[in-house]
């Protein structure tokens, strides 16, 4: 056997890349309930199921009735996607961006450790406060410190410019549950009416959060 050969067959697996794609999704759709999932936001309910293997998520996902229109609509139009950490920049398919946007992770950003320590806070929650002058308009996706989150959250209650779309998708077990429900309560709570997806409870992460951005990029699957 040399660098080229394939290793012997010893398992009875789908190999082909488009196959195992085709039939992933399908059988979401065969397993998954997608009922109360809004028409236009099912390719990103299959999508996020996708990113967690998990058919049961479509029970947990909160979608707003305008998300899929208003973070499609702002893409198109040239916006950023503003990402909490490298692993949700790093899984945004790029060829599926309509305008070459900018995809930007702050989290590296040599400012962000002393103000980490200045507030108390954690290191992603100080790096969103770098996105102010970004944020308008911008496509948000949270996808791992429920901090974070909350940072956005007081930030917008503060004054801060608005985001067009946000893809609230932190894991854990403290304070991912809280967070999210303080995005679905915004509007209710504070008058902020800004589109969101997020999924109640404690899962969450980077994948789930990185599949939301790629259907909401582009309609097709």
């Amino acid at each position: 056997m040399t660098t080229l050969d394939p290793p012997t067959r010893h398992y009875d697996y789908v190999t082909a890349a488009a196959a195992i794609y085709d039939e992933s999704f399908a059988t979401i759709r065969r397993e998954a309930d997608l009922r109360g999932i809004p028409e236009d936001a099912e390719r990103l309910a299959v999508r996020m199921v996708h990113g967690s293997g998990q058919v049961d998520l479509a029970h947990d996902l909160v979608v707003h009735p305008r998300l899929v229109a208003a973070a499609r609509t702002a893409l198109e139009e040239g916006a950023p996607v503003l990402c909490d950490t490298t692993m949700v920049a790093t899984g945004v398919t790029r060829s599926r961006l309509p305008a070459d946007n900018d995809v930007v992770c702050l989290l590296d950003d040599p400012r962000v450790p002393e103000l980490a320590r200045g507030w108390g806070t954690t290191r992603t929650a100080a790096a969103v406060s770098l996105w102010a002058d970004r944020l308008e308009g911008a496509v948000v996706a949270l996808g791992n410190a429920p901090t974070a989150l909350f940072h956005l959250l007081e930030m917008l209650l503060d004054g801060a410019p608005r985001p067009a779309a946000v893809v609230g998708c932190p894991v854990g077990f403290i304070g991912a549950a809280e967070s999210k429900q303080a995005l679905v309560d915004l509007e209710r709570d504070h008058g902020l009416a800004i589109p969101y997806v997020t999924v109640r409870g404690r899962r969450g992460g980077s994948a789930m959060t990185s599949s939301a951005l790629n259907a909401l990029a582009r309609e097709e699957e």
